[in-house]
């Protein structure tokens, strides 16, 4: 399943490169949304889990936006304007952005000097990408991304703090859901008006039912074996599947800014979410108590 999972979230972003070269951005979210939502929501109906949302729908509607909503539109428009690779190890930034946010509005004090070291390390890393990779035409994408980044890193933390005990695959039937309505219209507006080619279909209908629908059924069954905290990993894996597809499948140059920015990234992002051997037995018990 780690491995599974590991795989379909490093793809994404090769599938949006591709349908983004002929449609809309809002189109291509919408048909994501779309067939996400005609399995995952059909599925929290049967098993019951939507009955739980009772009493969490204010907070169910913030995730939708936070997570999604806007994370997808700068993520899918930056691809308009930067490779595949460039946004999957930009995101690979995330770990570090959610340590810091948990750490400034206080749900974590446990700041030690390797995870400082962790922020400094990633945050060079980051540097490196931008510095090496990036023309200046290109820093609106990259503000975008930036964009996306904290959307990822704050999604987690409202499951965390506000949705704690929801069934996970009832919270993004339901976020999905609602991101398919909102971009329905747009998608509408921006409908393509010429011959879509078959390889754009078929990479929307991957990103929403493989990279989607299945990713989060096969990511909570995850969670359930082996715990959050070990789940977490498949950060590391992402981004090293979007880089080999992008230059593999897309031709996209394999850069100064990939061959140092890669490897601190993935090292800041270990360092920055380490935590304490105490803490960290504290977690992998919680699931199996």
């Amino acid at each position: 399943m780690f491995i599974s999972l590991g795989i379909i979230w490093g793809i994404p972003y090769l599938l949006i490169k591709v349908g983004v070269e002929s449609m809309s951005v809002s189109m291509v979210i919408f048909s994501r949304m779309a067939l996400a939502a005609l399995i995952l929501l059909p599925i929290a109906i049967a098993t019951g889990q939507l009955k739980r949302l009772r009493g969490h729908w204010r907070w169910v509607i913030i995730f939708a936006l936070v997570e999604l909503t806007f994370t997808l539109l700068a993520l899918t428009w930056a691809e308009q304007h930067i490779s595949s690779s460039l946004a999957g190890l930009f995101v690979a930034a995330v770990p570090i952005t959610t340590a810091l946010i948990a750490w400034r509005i206080g749900l974590d004090d446990r700041l030690t000097g390797t995870r400082l070291v962790g922020m400094g390390v990633g945050i060079v890393g980051v540097g490196a990408l931008v510095g090496f990779d990036v023309s200046s035409d290109s820093f609106l994408a990259i503000a975008a991304l930036v964009v996306t980044v904290v959307g990822y890193s704050l999604g987690p933390i409202i499951i965390d703090r506000k949705l704690q005990g929801v069934p996970g695959v009832a919270v993004m039937a339901v976020a999905i859901s609602l991101n398919a309505l909102i971009y329905a219209p747009f998608a509408f507006l921006t409908r393509p008006t010429a011959p879509v080619p078959n390889s754009a279909w078929i990479a929307v209908g991957l990103l929403g039912v493989v990279c989607t629908a299945g990713a989060f059924v096969l990511f909570f069954a995850l969670v359930g074996e082996v715990g959050p905290s070990r789940t977490t990993l498949i950060t590391y894996v992402n981004p090293a599947v979007a880089v080999v597809l992008g230059i593999l499948i897309l031709g996209e140059p394999f850069t100064l800014g990939i061959a140092i920015g890669f490897p601190l990234v993935l090292l800041g992002s270990y360092l920055a979410t380490r935590r304490a051997p105490a803490a960290a037995l504290a977690v992998e018990a919680e699931p199996h108590a």
